[in-house]
């Protein structure tokens, strides 16, 4: 029997439950959606979270059509899933935890004394520390951004060949190869000795479904890749990026973009051109060094200073 929360799966079985974080205002019970799918076959642990940002939901869409695929006959070993981490933020659709204000994707491994977050990302992490692999399904928020997978561990992890192993296996085509912030599942998990990604399925309102169906075949590269399931998986070769350059606008006005997501540019391109309302030329914004437009602001009016769009950089093939 494979128990997460009150998902209880013996061998050959699928069971969906709640993981229990903490309680509302009212006093209610909060209860993270969970499911069990465990294989008739003994082998390792694969865990997939969505929904750590609750404005990212793409995850969300792979995981709710993952898991009605997995056929417990067919599988080896055993998947976890939490389909939603952000309980709070996931109601009223935004970014960050509205009960202690923080950015939950920034607390890991958490703490089960501590704030709303710290309790959320504690019992997820215990979780996760059950698994031989990690999945934790994230997208650019709600900008434009290309389907990629990071690897946020560091290149002196002693699991940096690992998790670029995994990444390359789910094989969206992208990596983003750069050390995260501290308090991401992608630091915490490879610091337990568990390789762990962090898939950025693009950047939507609501869902992007050619993201989502993205991350279906990222999550099922993964399960035959690694002999949870029977297959063979061929990932073609990835454009790893091991810089990111972040540009802002140098004056206020309308944004029209020169470089389309996944173009290749070159030092001295035109990323994007700034003009008044009439059409008026402001500003003319160039990259800085060779790359790939990885990411851009999906609403085309802008202040001096704000963000517009970034570049992947120290590109090559992996």
């Amino acid at each position: 029997m494979t128990t997460l929360g009150t998902a209880d799966a013996a061998p050959g079985e699928v069971a969906t439950g709640r993981l229990e974080v903490g309680e509302t205002r009212d006093g209610s019970p909060i209860g993270l959606p969970v499911a069990v799918v465990n294989g008739v076959e003994p082998g390792d642990t694969l865990y997939v979270q969505a929904v750590s940002d609750g404005d990212e939901l793409n995850g969300v869409g792979v995981v709710s059509r993952v898991v009605p695929r997995l056929d417990p006959a067919e599988l080896s070993g055993t998947v976890l899933f939490v389909g939603i981490v952000n309980y709070h933020a996931f109601q009223i659709a935004e970014h960050r935890n509205p009960i202690d204000d923080r950015k939950l994707n920034r607390t890991y491994p958490g703490d089960e004394n501590g704030t709303s977050s710290e309790r959320i990302t504690h019992a997820t992490f215990q979780a996760a520390r059950r698994a031989d692999l990690i999945l934790d399904l994230h997208q650019g928020s709600t900008s434009r951004m290309i389907d990629e997978t990071r690897v946020r561990c560091g290149s002196r992890h002693r699991l940096h060949r690992e998790c670029l192993r995994l990444a390359k296996t789910f094989d969206c085509g992208y990596i983003l190869d750069q050390k995260g912030p501290d308090g991401q599942l992608a630091r915490a998990g490879p610091d337990e000795g568990i390789p762990t990604i962090d898939p950025e399925l693009g950047g939507s309102v609501g869902w992007d479904e050619s993201s989502i169906q993205r991350g279906v075949g990222g999550v099922f590269n993964v399960l035959r890749g690694y002999g949870y399931l029977d297959g063979e998986v061929e990932p073609g070769p990835q454009i790893r990026a091991k810089g990111f350059d972040q540009y802002g606008s140098p004056s206020g006005g309308l944004v029209h973009f020169e470089a389309e997501l996944g173009d290749e540019v070159d030092a001295g391109d035109t990323l994007f051109r700034v003009t008044d309302p009439f059409g008026t030329p402001k500003a003319r914004v160039t990259a800085d060094s060779t790359g790939v437009f990885w990411r851009t602001r999906r609403l085309p009016q802008v202040a001096t200073g704000e963000y517009v769009c970034s570049v992947g950089t120290d590109i090559d093939t992996y």
